[in-house]
């Protein structure tokens, strides 16, 4: 039994128990939220950043009144005859502005220096709702780099407190080292006594952190990711949990970097070990599988040309009726 919801006047029916987030990427868009803490992947992510917040106009056939706050569309679950709002509603759009000022508070304008630059979510979401200049007038909280391994970097002032990296330690690794230390305005990713994070897939917590605040030291300054080329390459991996399936970042004929592959949310297909990440940075260690897509809205897509001429079409029904099915979904938004 499904269960029917409409987001921004696209209506659609999905199995009982899924969020409002989830439902609206399977519709796809411009209607989806934003995610800066939520990840499929890792369970009980979400509701942390607030940037996902919809409103409610009602709450189901049963009980049709529309929930009096903006709700967390990550951890807000679908009834049946529910109506969102997201982009058509100014309440929305306005508190989503207001929260990327409050991300935006205490994180430095390092972009230009930063090896997130190009694939930072931050940056999307500060280029869309962000306010031309800030209203915090106090000293922003710093923190000294530190690094939590030979091959990671922690750069604490430009967290978000996502809560990402922990939980991937928590699910994906034996033991965890690190984790949420002090309260309030004073909390911060780090590891007691400097301990160092030092698993088969400590390499993960780089890939799922949404800004440049856990960044690979074999990479740090080497590069700005438009001018590198990716490709999608596989391998035999020994290790049981992992498949193998990266994407290779190249700079002519070297690999600089190697990360897992990654969807249209930026999120990881699939977890790979840190032999792969770290030790395999040579063609003959792959079986390359073909460029890597880039969304043309993506920065990396620059010089990237990934472009095949349309056939010219003189008479196609299907067509028309796409495009006429197209049309009016854009008007409704």
């Amino acid at each position: 039994m499904s269960v029917k919801v409409t987001i921004d006047g696209i209506a659609i029916e999905v199995e009982p128990g899924t969020t409002i987030l989830n439902a609206a990427r399977q519709i796809g868009g411009d209607i989806v939220p934003p995610a800066m803490c939520y990840y499929s992947k890792l369970k009980d992510s979400g509701g942390k950043c607030r940037t996902c917040l919809v409103k409610v106009s009602k709450g189901s056939e049963k009980d049709p009144r529309p929930m009096p706050k903006l709700v967390a569309s990550c951890r807000t679950t679908v009834m049946d005859g529910m109506e969102v709002q997201n982009i058509t509603s100014p309440e929305v759009i306005e508190a989503r502005k207001g929260i990327v000022e409050m991300l935006l508070v205490n994180h430095p304008l390092d972009c230009p220096i930063c090896d997130q630059a190009g694939e930072c979510h931050l940056q999307d979401l500060g280029f869309e709702h962000g306010a031309v200049k800030t209203r915090y007038e106090f000293d922003r909280r710093t923190f000294e780099k530190i690094d939590i391994g030979d091959k990671i970097q922690l750069h604490m002032t430009r967290c978000i407190l996502c809560y990402r990296c922990v939980f991937v330690a928590n699910q994906l690794t034996d033991h965890r080292y690190h984790g949420i230390l002090n309260r309030g305005d004073h909390s911060e990713i780090s590891t007691y006594i400097q301990h160092a994070v030092d698993n088969d897939f400590s390499g993960n917590v780089i890939d799922v952190c949404p800004v440049g605040a856990l960044t690979d030291k074999t990479f740090r300054f080497k590069n700005r990711v438009w001018f590198t080329k990716p490709v999608e390459a596989h391998r035999d991996c020994d290790h049981p949990n992992c498949n193998g399936k990266v994407t290779l970042w190249y700079k002519g004929e070297e690999v600089l970097r190697v990360t897992a592959r990654k969807d249209v949310y930026g999120e990881v297909e699939d977890f790979i070990c840190n032999t792969c990440r770290f030790d395999k940075k040579k063609t003959s260690d792959w079986v390359i599988d073909g460029p890597r897509h880039v969304s043309h809205k993506s920065v990396i897509s620059a010089n990237h040309y990934d472009f095949i001429p349309l056939p010219v079409v003189k008479s196609n029904p299907v067509l028309i009726e796409a495009n006429k099915e197209q049309f009016e979904r854009e008007t409704r938004l």
